[in-house]
């Protein structure tokens, strides 16, 4: 599903590069349920936002779904990312002009999905998530806790092939935090592909492969 190809990854000032990620090379398979793992500043989250589509690399190939990722043009990156990527971030990136219902709603507004779908399919995310009662309310009147679950319901109600997850539970308790490890642990069984940044060992241990970032580079 993805190969990386000697990603690089540095910011030039002057006569000076500072490297995030060196020569990364990486297969990940459909299906995969990858964890991401290192100390701050190792360069986990630009080796998410890469694979995303979000940021691009200085240099090396990636290659998503056979296409060369490196060759497309913005539009169509962002119908890849639309039509195949669920991001789950760590600072929630809710509109805050919209409710709670309105956030989940807005990737399918992307699709050609009929209205009438479309309220069935938010419907059920608001009751799988037990947060049917907070559906008009507005990200402002949620707790860090609560907006961090609105932003998976968004992130996965499209059924997208691959999910990727910044810590994904960094802003909730621990019982919420399982039950969105179980949640990620039942989408993978179904056969969603599962990229997450974490710094929980007991986190990453849900997933069948772990890879740890140095200083950039990959170490295992």
């Amino acid at each position: 599903m993805i190969r990386l190809n000697k990603i690089e990854k540095y910011y030039s000032t002057g006569f000076v590069k500072t490297y995030v990620l060196r020569g990364i090379t990486l297969d990940i398979k459909q299906g995969e349920f990858v964890s991401i793992m290192g100390p701050s500043g190792s360069g986990k989250s630009t080796l998410l936002h890469i694979l995303g589509m979000l940021d691009e690399p200085t240099n090396g190939e990636y290659h998503f779904l056979n296409e060369h990722v490196h060759k497309l043009s913005e539009k169509q990156k962002t119908e890849i990312h639309k039509e195949y990527i669920g991001f789950v971030f760590q600072s929630y990136h809710l509109i805050d002009e919209l409710t709670v219902y309105e956030n989940i709603e807005t990737p399918l507004l992307y699709k050609k999905i009929s209205a009438s779908e479309r309220k069935g399919m938010v419907s059920d995310i608001l009751d799988r998530f037990n947060i049917v009662g907070k559906k008009d309310l507005f990200p402002n009147q949620l707790s860090g806790g609560q907006q961090q679950v609105v932003g998976i319901a968004r992130a996965i109600i499209g059924r997208p092939k691959l999910i990727l997850a910044d810590e994904p539970t960094g802003n909730l308790n621990s019982e919420q935090g399982e039950e969105i490890m179980n949640l990620f642990k039942k989408l993978n069984a179904e056969g969603t592909t599962i990229i997450q940044v974490t710094h929980s060992e007991k986190n990453a241990s849900y997933g069948n492969k772990i890879v740890h970032l140095l200083d950039g580079w990959v170490q295992a």
